[in-house]
């Protein structure tokens, strides 16, 4: 039997399809995907004279998302940028892969706590810099417990929350520029 134009084929030739139904929610998230995935292989790319010491620039569009969409979206994005760049970059299930899952863990974390702190003194800055020291506390925490179990890992602390803060800094304030923005292209539309 062929299906009618309007009906969609449940069968073909002995095998199952199945169909999928997407909702622009799916689309909006898949698209930030992609920009996240794309800053985390750029971010991959800058050669930093420390290992493990990287802007963070995906963390742009986790804050950016959460700021527009909130956090389960947020969400969302992160792990789907955790995941498709450990595939693409060839680390997947490799140490790398569980630093960079439990850093953006623990950084969405800190994001969901501070989200609700005054926003008179929690703004994008003072929020990318929370995510940061979460992002690199978590991975060191890790380091220790299972690719470095001595305590002299911590000896790096200094050097790698240094590198946080000023790359929180800096993400922070193109966050803030880039919500900015938007604020003012909004305000701009309604006027005009």
């Amino acid at each position: 039997m062929t299906p009618s134009p309007t009906e969609p084929a449940t069968q073909a030739a002995g095998a199952t399809i199945v169909e999928l139904q997407t909702t622009p929610e799916d689309h909006r998230i898949a698209q930030l995907a992609a920009a996240a995935i794309g800053l985390a292989l750029l971010d991959a790319a800058i050669p930093l004279p420390l290992p493990g010491v990287k802007p963070g620039l995906a963390n742009i569009v986790t804050l950016l998302v959460l700021y527009r969409y909130g956090f389960g979206t947020a969400a969302w994005v992160t792990g789907l940028r955790v995941f498709a760049g450990g595939l693409l970059l060839g680390h997947f299930l490799a140490p790398g892969f569980f630093l960079s899952l439990v850093g953006a863990s623990c950084s969405l974390l800190v994001l969901a706590a501070a989200w609700h702190l005054p926003q008179r003194w929690f703004g994008p800055v003072s929020l990318s810099v929370l995510a940061a020291f979460a992002h690199i506390g978590g991975q060191l925490l890790l380091a220790r417990v299972w690719l470095i179990p001595h305590d002299g890992v911590f000896l790096l602390a200094p050097v790698f929350l240094a590198a946080a803060l000023f790359f929180g800094i800096i993400n922070g304030l193109i966050v803030a520029r880039l919500l900015g923005e938007a604020a003012s292209d909004s305000v701009e539309l309604q006027n005009g």
